[in-house]
């Protein structure tokens, strides 16, 4: 009877133990289950554009809309002419239809110009072939020697460039973040005596893609931005 009671007290004992150990262990549990650490990762790499867009704008003024057509037309002839010999491609070329401004129908025109009409076309080139592009923009100059004037596109027609082959990239830049992240979050981790766990949540990345500087649009600045939160442990 007397070992009976003493087996009973003794598993009571156990029980009594391992009911606070598990306590404790829920506890702590609890407390540390709100210790986390939010963190950014960056990844940038700059890249040559692979696209270019250069709308070349000529004009022609006048008062006799047929002649000013016909000027326009060996204008456009002139241009692809001098496009094509430098190794552009006709596929490469758009041909918008001329555009006609009436001096005169103008609610506040003071009529007191010479002509009365400005004939504007637009010979687009679009290719992937960058670098020559470039180097025909910077002998446009050429075209004087024939007689064809190109104006400024300003805002409405500028050259463009653009970096369209970033998703190739994507996958590895998306890495680079991520590991910067969570070298980050060790830093912070070592910091605070503690260590780092598992990923809690992260977020796909927010890409931009930009213009290294003002003066060279043609390279361009992948950037990309990954939130990541670790829960820590001691």
């Amino acid at each position: 009877m007397k070992d009976n009671k003493l087996i009973c007290s003794a598993i009571i004992a156990v029980g009594i133990i391992c009911l606070g150990w598990f306590i404790k262990a829920g506890i702590d549990n609890f407390a540390g289950k709100d210790r986390k650490v939010v963190v950014k990762g960056l990844a940038e790499q700059e890249v040559e554009a692979d696209k270019v867009t250069w709308p070349i704008v000529s004009k022609e003024v006048g008062n006799d809309l047929p002649e000013l057509y016909v000027r326009i037309g060996a204008t456009q002839r002139k241009i692809k002419g001098f496009l094509m010999k430098n190794g552009i491609k006709q596929e490469e070329l758009t041909e918008n239809a001329p555009q006609v401004a009436d001096l005169q129908a103008r609610e506040y025109s003071d009529n007191n110009k010479p002509y009365r009409y400005i004939v504007t076309s637009v010979i687009t080139v679009t290719s992937s072939q960058v670098k020559k592009v470039r180097g025909i923009i910077a002998r446009q100059g050429d075209l004087l020697k024939e007689g064809v004037a190109i104006v400024d596109g300003g805002y409405e027609n500028p050259v463009k460039y653009e970096y369209v082959s970033f998703k190739e990239m994507k996958p590895k830049m998306m890495q680079e973040a991520i590991e910067n992240a969570e070298k980050t979050a060790q830093q912070f981790a070592e910091n605070s005596h503690s260590k780092l766990d598992k990923i809690v949540s992260a977020d796909q990345g927010q890409f931009s893609i930009d213009d290294r500087d003002s003066n060279t649009p043609y390279i361009k600045k992948v950037r990309v931005v990954s939130t990541v939160v670790y829960s820590l442990k001691d």
